[in-house]
């Protein structure tokens, strides 16, 4: 049996993760996770043959950190970026970290179609972002620095919140929230952030 340590922060997303793999006689779930961090080390104890990583997990705790360590520590170890979130630089920073396979979630059965390939050596990427429209713009019109504000906004986060967390001025925030709105059309930062949350556009899409 192949072990599988899956890392997902929505709990009916991990359900359905879940069921697909034990679904099938090659696959077994050795253990779950909703905090990307905490993957290695369960990766160091052993059994686990491929990790099915999402990128925003809980406490802000990133898949693509997480996955650069587990690539370092355990080469052995083959990974599937899982995600919904339609951001173009994402599928060369997972190249760049040597992960093997990227998934857009849709299908349960395509999801293990694509473990399947991974596991007897291939790489499977799609060959382009897909395409999501907010306002007048399209996701590849913006910045990766405003695709970070943008999540945040959808928390509800000020700008001296985001500010902080960025570790950037809040005036560089007002800026760049400025420019997304005009890119956008969106009357105000509300509008953008609900259209945004709506469309799964920089968050994870609800299930």
């Amino acid at each position: 049996m192949i072990g599988v340590l899956i890392v997902e922060d929505l709990d009916l997303v991990l359900e359905m993760i879940t069921e697909a793999v034990n679904s099938s006689d090659k696959y077994t779930v050795i253990n779950t996770t909703k905090n990307a961090d905490i993957a290695p080390s369960l990766c160091s104890m052993g059994n686990v043959d491929l990790v099915l990583m999402d990128v925003c997990t809980e406490l802000d705790s990133n898949g693509f950190d997480a996955a650069e360590i587990i690539k370092q520590n355990y080469p052995k170890i083959k990974i599937i970026i899982i995600t919904s979130m339609p951001v173009p630089s994402w599928l060369e920073r997972a190249r760049e970290i040597g992960i093997e396979s990227f998934w857009y979630k849709r299908a349960s059965d395509e999801l293990l179609s694509v473990m399947d390939r991974t596991m007897e050596g291939e790489s499977i990427y799609p060959d382009t972002t897909p395409t999501v429209k907010i306002g007048n713009a399209y996701n590849c019109d913006f910045s990766t620095r405003e695709i970070d504000i943008l999540r945040e906004l959808t928390t509800g986060a000020l700008d001296r919140d985001i500010a902080k967390k960025m570790e950037i001025s809040e005036q560089t925030v007002h800026f760049h929230v400025k420019r997304i709105l005009k890119k956008t059309g969106l009357k105000n930062r509300t509008m953008l952030a609900v259209e945004a949350r709506r469309l799964g556009f920089v968050i994870k899409l609800d299930k």
